[in-house]
């Protein structure tokens, strides 16, 4: 650019001397450096090169007669990635004015911020997800930033929030995710108003989606995975598999009776599930959790024996008997209502409680049948009996016992 102003400086010395020529070739030469030599625009960005670097200020080419200047101030909006630049290097460059002195005064920052409020526009046209970290919070939300434009996600918006219990953790609470990296889409945008505004919902909606819809295409019955609690109902649990929510129904939570899947799982626990349906046009996944474990009544004869005493918890009263489901395997058998105590008892409500747990003594295994008889009595401690010598006087020299209540 330097040899470009030095010819044009020579052409118009050339043609300072007074005399018409019009149509010689030095006047075409002219009028092309001139045109080249566009006069910059206020508001205008350019690509420029870095011709001198100092301690106040960049000197940079943008194709004028004159280098622009980039103020030193710029080095507090921009930071580290303006003291990397060299002398040679490329920077788009944003046009202020052109001050008393005639140096055309630059901001790389904002026509970085420019660069970056066109990205947004494309990506609230696109609706894409894309990444940002979180550099900021308040009570309202969390502030990130796009390149040099800072965005908000309200509250509402967020999903990463963390659940408060007090009033002086609401201060705090987006404290945790101060670094992280969130998946956002663009919901709202005002340059006028430097207003942007951003939605982790709908991007971690539609990134689950994009998941779901990779997960099944690879997906096969059969398949054991591993995943993570994400959410309980009365119907069953479902697993996060990586992107994709699966669905334990409750009758394949355990291979023993479960009345609701808290019984068996918790949210956020790791767990290892079978697949068992794969619907690719309702997008439903159906997991097993019990197909993993071995079936109790197939391993009985091996884990328990007649006359061996148990743990059980009562789980059922009828009128014939009580249900009680062995603590360490969950298998349920059945006291009958002759067996819960040793006087005559006429519903077994007179003797036990649903939810009590009780030693228990298996006194039949039927495996084949898949039934499991059991004692309550007959797990009792024996009466003690108390050996009373009788008093002397007495007819009776014998000694006679006493039961102790």
């Amino acid at each position: 650019m330097s040899e470009v102003r030095s010819m044009a400086g020579a052409a118009q010395s050339w043609l300072a001397g007074g005399i018409d020529y019009q149509n010689h070739p030095m006047a075409a030469l002219l009028d092309e450096i001139d045109r080249s030599l566009q006069e910059p625009i206020s508001g205008e960005i350019r690509t420029g090169i870095v011709v001198d670097k100092r301690s106040n200020e960049i000197l940079v080419d943008i194709g004028f007669k004159s280098e622009g200047v980039v103020s030193g101030r710029e080095y507090e909006r921009i930071g580290e990635s303006l003291e990397t630049l060299a002398v040679g290097d490329s920077v788009p460059v944003f046009i202020l004015r052109e001050d008393r002195d005639g140096n055309v005064q630059l901001s790389i920052s904002r026509a970085l911020a420019e660069k970056d409020w066109e990205r947004a526009e494309g990506l609230m046209q696109s609706q894409e997800i894309f990444e940002c970290p979180v550099d900021s919070f308040n009570r309202g939300g969390v502030i990130v930033r796009l390149g040099q434009v800072r965005g908000f996600v309200p509250a509402s918006q967020l999903t990463s929030a963390p659940v408060v219990n007090s009033e002086e953790d609401a201060d705090a609470r987006y404290a945790p995710l101060m670094g992280d990296l969130l998946k956002l889409k663009v919901i709202d945008i005002d340059r006028k108003r430097n207003r942007l505004i951003l939605s982790e919902r709908l991007a971690m909606r539609d990134w689950r989606r994009q998941q779901k819809d990779q997960l099944l295409e690879t997906l096969r019955e059969g398949l054991v995975m591993e995943g993570l609690i994400s959410s309980i109902a009365d119907f069953g649990a479902f697993v996060d598999l990586g992107g994709a929510d699966g669905l334990i129904h409750l009758s394949e939570l355990s291979w023993n009776r479960v009345t609701h899947p808290s019984e068996v799982v918790k949210v956020g626990e790791k767990v290892k599930v079978q697949i068992l349906s794969v619907d690719a046009d309702r997008r439903r996944i159906g997991l097993s959790l019990r197909r993993l474990i071995p079936q109790p009544w197939e391993i009985i004869d091996n884990t328990y024996q007649v006359g061996q005493i148990v743990q059980g918890r009562i789980t059922k009263l009828v009128n014939f008997g009580a249900f009680a489901r062995l603590v360490d395997t969950g298998i349920e058998g059945l006291i009958h209502i002759s067996e819960l105590a040793e006087r005559r008892v006429a519903h077994p409500k007179e003797a036990v409680g649903e939810g009590d747990v009780y030693p228990l003594r298996i006194i039949r295994i039927e495996s084949d049948k898949r039934r499991l008889g059991l004692s309550l009595k007959q797990a009792l401690p024996e009466p003690e009996v108390d050996w009373q010598i009788a008093p002397s006087g007495e007819p009776s020299q014998a000694a006679s016992p006493t039961v102790a209540a």
